[in-house]
């Protein structure tokens, strides 16, 4: 079988079980955000952290809730990972650095997961069960509740109320996150991933010293990773580490967790708010993106020239074997296009072009289908930004879903779409203006360029793949990376809520004549449309100098 015609087939599966899965995780997930009926667990838990899940917030009170838990988590796992070296179980590994440790904890708070560390030679087995892979989940829950609060907005009328934070929180937990992640867990340790909590042991010699490694709750930890779009690994080659993603299956499966919640949240969101046609037409702009950057990542990639790429079928520097072109470029994209960040192949190895779509497909919000909750708000916003354009052209007052777009509603629209670029481009103006940072590159010109433009559009975004190449281990890395990650992830969920509260208020506007048929092909090619000229406008000149440039000039 050709390399070309294996990823074709592995994209074809991974295109038939999402399908599979749509409708009933879709479905599900929409009776969970709207039962009233609370299990006995989660009793306990409202309990235990004196919550009232039956009060329904405004959006300031339920903005409060999501600052007030994520300020919380980012202290505990901070001091978690500076008395690590304190704790039992933690194999002999010294404390955190302070910088290392808030960028950490920053990193997994905002769901982003960026690691300047080595997972198997940092973090002991405390912190990385106890800390790193509870954010795993609980990160994951915040995304799902804020995007379940501004489908509220759509949803109701005449009243600023949009649910529960608290509730929302712990159901998307308990019902959805960790169900799922046990029966996923026992897949990956089936395909063969590892989950003990072995310590550190010598497997070999190699080029004459000993090889050691340690083991941990790998399986577990993986499937919150992908499913959650979380992607920070146990160990630092990430899902090329064959402890992690073993086999072809098992990377196969990984991929589908990453995508299969952000797609399905589109069936919730039609569910929840009374069309499901709504949520088809999310769902094909979602999935003519992906599939769009997937087709244009396998002919990048397996487009070859000289006698090494013919004789290795493409371009295979810095991919695994046991997953080759199809299944190393598969998986960037999916990784990329949503807040994940896993990698079962190193970014920077990737032809200029591909480096490019990989960077291109954090630059777009990551909304194709994103990251677990943000993929669909931000989609949201996009396609309000879509009719808005649409109202201009035609002289009418533009609606989506029944609600009036006045200017309360675009300007948060607006600030939500400016805040990332603001701190991708600012950030890495002033580092590849400074000394000390550019020192941290591996490489000069467009590609040197090009590893700090990726580290700060990961962060910002929230996705926390690297482009590797790049020391990142240092204060300055540390903390402006710490400061992107945190707000990257939370001013947008402030311009989210608000734009959710002023939505639930209004009166419903009765369709017309002259209402935009939001549910039709046409739109979605707007909206793809607005998608691609807001960010080609936006990133298109830093784009240039860096894989632009490397790409044209190879």
């Amino acid at each position: 079988m050709s390399p070309v015609l294996a990823g074709v087939l592995q994209l074809l599966a991974l295109i038939v079980a999402l399908g599979l899965s749509y409708r009933p995780l879709g479905d599900y997930m929409a009776r969970v955000y709207s039962s009233e009926k609370h299990y006995k667990p989660e009793k306990w838990i409202y309990k235990a952290i004196g919550a009232n899940p039956t009060v329904e917030m405004r959006w300031p009170a339920y903005l409060r809730g999501v600052l007030a838990f994520s300020a919380v988590s980012v202290l505990f796992l901070y001091l978690l990972q500076r008395v690590q070296g304190s704790l039992p179980g933690s194999l002999g590994f010294v404390s955190i650095d302070p910088d290392q440790a808030f960028n950490t904890a920053a990193s997994f708070v905002a769901n982003t997961n960026w690691q300047s560390y080595y997972g198997e030679q940092a973090m002991g087995h405390v912190v990385q069960t106890g800390g790193l892979a509870v954010q795993n989940f609980v990160s994951a829950a915040v995304g799902i509740a804020v995007a379940v609060a501004l489908v509220r907005g759509f949803a109701r009328s005449r009243t600023g109320e949009l649910g529960n934070f608290w509730s929302d929180l712990v159901r998307g937990t308990v019902r959805i996150l960790l169900p799922i992640s046990v029966i996923g867990a026992l897949v990956l340790v089936a395909c063969g991933a590892i989950q003990n909590f072995a310590g550190i042991h010598e497997v070999g010699q190699f080029m004459g010293g000993s090889q050691q490694w340690n083991g941990g709750a790998v399986a577990s930890q993986e499937v919150i990773k992908e499913l959650g779009t979380n992607g920070g690994g146990y160990f630092n080659a990430n899902s090329s580490h064959p402890f992690e993603n073993p086999n072809g299956l098992s990377n196969l499966f990984e991929i589908y967790l990453i995508l299969l919640i952000p797609f399905a949240l589109t069936r919730t969101f039609g569910r929840m708010v009374g069309s499901l046609k709504q949520g088809y037409a999310i769902l094909g702009t979602m999935a003519a993106i992906w599939l769009g950057f997937t087709a244009l990542m396998m002919w990048t990639e397996f487009a070859h020239h000289g006698s090494a790429f013919d004789l290795a079928g493409g371009a295979m520097e810095g991919k695994e074997t046991r997953f080759g072109i199809g299944g190393s470029s598969i998986f960037a994209v999916a990784t990329t296009l949503t807040s994940t960040g896993a990698v079962n192949s190193f970014h920077s190895s990737y032809t200029g072009f591909g480096g490019g779509i990989t960077m291109l497909g954090m630059q777009l919000g990551e909304i194709a289908p994103g990251g677990v909750g943000s993929g669909l708000y931000g989609m949201l916003i996009m396609a309000i930004i879509a009719v808005f354009i649409a109202g201009l052209m035609v002289g009418r007052t533009p609606e989506y879903l029944g609600k009036k777009i006045g200017t309360r509603e675009i300007k948060f629209a607006a600030c939500y779409i400016l805040v990332t670029p603001a701190l991708v481009l600012g950030f890495t103006a002033v580092a590849m203006a400074l000394d000390t940072p550019s020192n941290s590159m591996t490489n000069s010109g467009a590609h040197g360029f090009s590893e700090i433009l990726y580290a700060y559009t990961s962060g910002a975004n929230n996705n926390g793949s690297a482009f590797a190449g790049l020391n990142a281990d240092t204060q300055w890395f540390n903390s402006t990376i710490g400061i992107a990650m945190l707000l990257g992830r939370f001013l947008p969920m402030v311009f989210v809520l608000a734009l959710a509260g002023s939505l639930a208020e209004q009166t419903p506007v009765p369709e017309t004549a002259g209402t935009l048929r939001t549910e039709k092909p046409l739109f979605t090619g707007l909206l793809v449309g607005t998608i691609m000229i807001i960010t080609g406008l936006t990133y298109f000149p830093a784009l240039a100098l860096g894989p632009l440039a490397e790409g044209l000039a190879a």
